[in-house]
């Protein structure tokens, strides 16, 4: 028969045990710019789905953690998370020197380039934008490429937005010539929509991946989880499932990388 002492001590230990797996199952706060397809936007029923929301849920899943989605526009994200308003930030996050100054992220998992998408009879190309208006989205790579080349496109106007879905209907209204931002999320926006059409690729070498505050454990650790769902071959389902094909071999979808 265990002592009195001893069933105490075994009483306090299931106790820690307990207290240190609710606290590891906790609630991970994913801030994102819902809107923002095919990434992380809402379906006909209200439910946020996308490649990131399922890759997001599935890296806390695996660290023991729930999510709850916060819905901020993408300027929005930086602060929040440096703030520890949130701990993880998504929506198409382009990695650059300058933003890993204040922030951490995790390995890249999608390579990019920015776009221009017009609608129907408006400019053919870049080259076309001159004395034109163009629109971007707030703080985003593309209203950074376009801000740098101002002069050198010729733009009368830049344009800044809170998300895709208010610039798209300017654009269709004629309110902005043409439209700059990723290329997946545009390319998957208007696969169904005839009147708009993206005309250039505007090479970039961007990289997506989760942002984290600085230094952060957690950036470790889901760092080591997207190598497993890449080893797994997880990342490359959700790119068939959202792209509707296989991703590159050489891209990082598939390719193990460093944290940046």
């Amino acid at each position: 028969m265990l002592s009195t002492r001893v069933k105490s001590l075994a009483a306090a230990m299931a106790l820690a045990g307990g207290l240190v797996s609710a606290a590891h199952a906790d609630t991970l706060q994913v801030g994102a710019n819902i809107g923002n397809v095919p990434w992380e936007f809402q379906d006909e029923t209200g439910a946020n789905v996308g490649f990131e929301i399922d890759l997001v849920n599935e890296v806390a899943s695996r660290l023991g953690h729930d999510v709850e989605i916060n819905n901020i526009p993408f300027n929005g994200l930086f602060s929040a998370v440096q703030s520890g308003r949130i701990d993880i930030a998504i929506s198409s996050i382009t990695i650059t020197d300058e933003r890993l100054q204040s922030v951490s992220f995790a390995q890249p998992y999608y390579d990019s380039d920015q776009s221009l998408t017009v609608s129907e009879g408006g400019p053919a190309s870049i080259d076309e934008m001159k004395g034109k208006v163009v629109g971007v989205d707030t703080g985003s790579t593309g209203d950074m490429w376009a801000s740098e080349r101002e002069a050198e496109i010729g733009v009368t106007e830049i344009r800044r937005y809170e998300g895709l879905a208010p610039a798209m209907l300017d654009l269709a209204a004629g309110r902005i010539d043409g439209y700059i931002s990723d290329i997946p999320a545009l390319l998957y926006y208007v696969k169904d929509k005839p009147k708009l059409k993206v005309v250039s690729r505007l090479e970039t070498g961007e990289r997506y991946s989760m942002m984290f505050k600085k230094d952060s454990d957690l950036a470790g650790e889901a760092n080591a989880v997207l190598t497993e769902l890449k080893e797994e071959g997880f990342v490359a389902d959700l790119h068939e499932k959202w792209f509707g094909a296989a991703p590159e071999e050489t891209t990082s979808t598939v390719t193990v990388m460093d944290m940046p």
